[in-house]
């Protein structure tokens, strides 16, 4: 959980941030499989937050929504439109059309149509939202946002645009997120989204490496993980063969990107997510990207409250990138 407040003339400041941890498998291809322990983990963190305000802006993952891009007519009213995307989105929909919950935005006018409007259109199973409203509920908070994580990504990005040299313009940038289950890669040029990606692969293969090489359970594993209390061979023995395959990982993703775009090459890669700090991971994508690496900072640019420990958030800032796009929609103009 992270609170921001204004800090005038567009800027931000970190009030205060808490991060919970989540048993294994608690939440699966987008479902909640443990309702009772993500309450738990939420509930901690809202306590840590220690925190007056109880409206709370949440992401679906990814993996959880259908989102296509279509043409409206410019001229075109509300209901007009209305109608038109949700009958696009009963189209899009592989599940029965009274499951649908569906969101759209008007994106502006179409670069190849020059009478149409260009809207991206989401829709999820209404059951997604309705167990994350109501774990929320049982909590004590009000959700007032619904969002997905990889369109929090690209809110948060302008907050670490500046730790890009020529902060992005008339360059191609890749934002590399790399958590437990998934590694979601957003590339985009001139400030602008051109390639999307999410796959299977994240932290959790390397907690399996650690449990199997030293045959320890996950639950184990991933304490001893978090705790840096590994074994001296895990620097040899399992940590390089995780880098490489992520590093290979990151790469293919780049060629699916060169092979479905204009854009033959990457120039930056913003490294984030609770695997960016793993030692060597970004030399590791350096080396199989020639890409210039920089692990992610989204707070960076923000003043923050005496109730923040600066080492501290400097170490948890990559992990907080889809949190700093959710705190930053409380400032969205409506």
């Amino acid at each position: 959980m992270l609170e921001l407040a204004s800090a005038g003339k567009g800027a931000y400041q970190v009030e205060r941030y808490a991060i919970a941890a989540l048993p294994k498998d608690a939440i699966a291809d987008g479902k909640i499989n443990k309702p009772e322990a993500v309450e738990a983990a939420m509930s901690q963190a809202w306590r840590s937050l220690d925190s007056r305000t109880r409206a709370i802006a949440m992401a679906l993952p990814v993996s959880a929504v259908i989102s296509k891009k279509i043409l409206v007519p410019s001229q075109a009213n509300e209901n007009e439109t209305e109608a038109q995307i949700t009958a696009e989105a009963n189209q899009m929909a592989s599940f029965p059309v009274d499951e649908v919950s569906l969101d759209y935005q008007i994106l502006g006018p179409s670069a190849k149509s020059p009478t149409d409007n260009e809207a991206l259109v989401v829709i999820t199973r209404r059951d997604r939202v309705d167990e994350r409203v109501a774990i929320a509920e049982a909590v004590g908070l009000t959700t007032v946002i619904m969002d997905v994580d990889n369109f929090a990504v690209l809110g948060a990005y302008p907050m670490m645009a500046a730790q890009v040299p020529g902060s992005g313009k008339k360059q191609t940038v890749a934002i590399v997120d790399m958590g437990a289950n998934f590694t979601h890669i957003n590339i985009l040029h001139s400030n602008q989204p051109v390639f999307q990606r999410t796959h299977a692969f994240g932290g959790q293969i390397l907690t399996q490496d650690i449990a199997r090489r030293f045959d320890v359970s996950l639950e184990e594993a991933e304490d001893a993980k978090r705790k840096g209390q590994l074994p001296d061979r895990y620097k040899t023995e399992v940590l390089p063969a995780f880098l490489e395959n992520a590093a290979q990982e990151v790469m293919r993703s780049l060629q699916m990107c060169y092979a479905a775009t204009a854009y033959q090459s990457v120039d930056h890669i913003l490294l984030c997510g609770g695997c960016a700090l793993l030692p060597g991971l970004d030399a590791a994508i350096r080396n199989a990207t020639q890409a210039n690496v920089i692990v992610a900072n989204p707070l960076a640019q923000m003043g923050l409250s005496g109730k923040v420990d600066a080492g501290r958030l400097g170490s948890d800032a990559p992990m907080l990138i889809v949190a700093c796009g959710l705190a930053m929609r409380r400032f969205d103009r409506t």
